[in-house]
């Protein structure tokens, strides 16, 4: 039996804290959050125990915390934890900044803590298959990912909130870092950017572009690939995957093959993933290192404005 917390109950929290109520082998200690309705709620909806804070959580035996607080509070509630010895998933953007996600990966080394970050996306079937039709002949990966504003984020921009999601995804999906990037953007609803346009070339010459905002008034998650014997189309809402084939210029032709997947809820699959890591005694899917070089790739956005 592991024996698990969740602390932040906005939206992201309370889906961690249904699928760890649904999963066999799993107990929920308790879980935290600073307001009382959302304690009162989870607290009627799920049974569990509901805390003001953290300190009171971590005062009983744990062996794995989901962090689903603000980005802002990121660092300071993961070192709290991580100085308990206690295993850990942090939602993503790792941190606020590259100096706090490199304490957060460098303390969890020191005490022996497992760190995952949570970039859902990887765990979507449609993101796995495009993985899988990916050779090693990549020209271009093209990302969309739009919708309305969301009021529940005040403390980051689009780039960080919705643009994490897809600097990870190409990382993922090329098999390489970023050489260059950079990135324009702009402000209308909010305190910070709202729409932004972010291109790039991978060190194995493979172009990106990210397209994001938050004033579509639909959401829409898309990736295209194009490579050298294929080109790839996917639509990870619909969890949908349609393979290309190369052009022939002989006869002007081409095949479409469309890629059958079985539905699945992605944040189910990532906490199923890390709680058998910790059962297991072997890496998290998605290390801090990860988390931490999406992180300084946001420096590299910002710092050429």
């Amino acid at each position: 039996m592991l024996k698990v917390g969740v602390v932040g109950l906005g939206w992201m929290g309370r889906v961690h804290l249904r699928n760890y109520t649904e999963m066999a082998g799993v107990e929920v200690v308790g879980v935290v959050d600073v307001d009382p309705k959302a304690r009162e709620e989870v607290t009627a909806r799920f049974g569990v125990t509901a805390y003001a804070t953290l300190d009171e959580l971590l005062e009983h035996e744990l062996n794995a915390i989901s962090v689903c607080v603000p980005t802002s509070l990121h660092h300071e509630t993961g070192l709290k934890i991580i100085e308990k010895k206690i295993n850990l998933i942090i939602e993503k953007p790792l941190a606020a900044t590259a100096a706090e996600g490199e304490e957060l990966v460098r303390r969890a080394a020191d005490m022996g803590v497992a760190l995952m970050v949570g970039h859902v996306e990887r765990f979507n079937p449609a993101v796995a298959r495009v993985k899988e039709l990916v050779g090693d002949d990549v020209i271009s990966i093209q990302i969309e990912r739009v919708g309305p504003y969301p009021p529940r984020i005040q403390d980051v921009g689009v780039v960080k909130d919705l643009g994490s999601h897809d600097i990870d995804l190409i990382r993922h999906i090329t098999g390489s870092e970023f050489r260059s990037v950079n990135a324009v953007m702009s402000t209308t609803l909010g305190k910070h950017e709202d729409s932004a346009l972010i291109t790039a070339q991978m060190e194995n010459g493979a172009l990106a572009s990210i397209s994001t905002n938050w004033v579509t008034p639909y959401k829409s998650r898309k990736i295209l690939v194009a490579c050298e014997s294929k080109y790839i189309e996917a639509n990870l809402i619909t969890q949908e995957v349609k393979e290309y084939s190369a052009f022939s210029t002989y006869d002007k032709s081409y095949s479409v093959r469309e890629w059958p997947l079985m539905f699945r809820e992605p944040v189910k699959e990532e906490l199923t993933q890390f709680l058998a890591a910790l059962r297991n005694n072997t890496p998290v899917p998605i290390p801090g290192e990860d988390g931490l070089a999406v992180l300084r790739v946001f420096e590299r956005i910002f710092s050429a404005r």
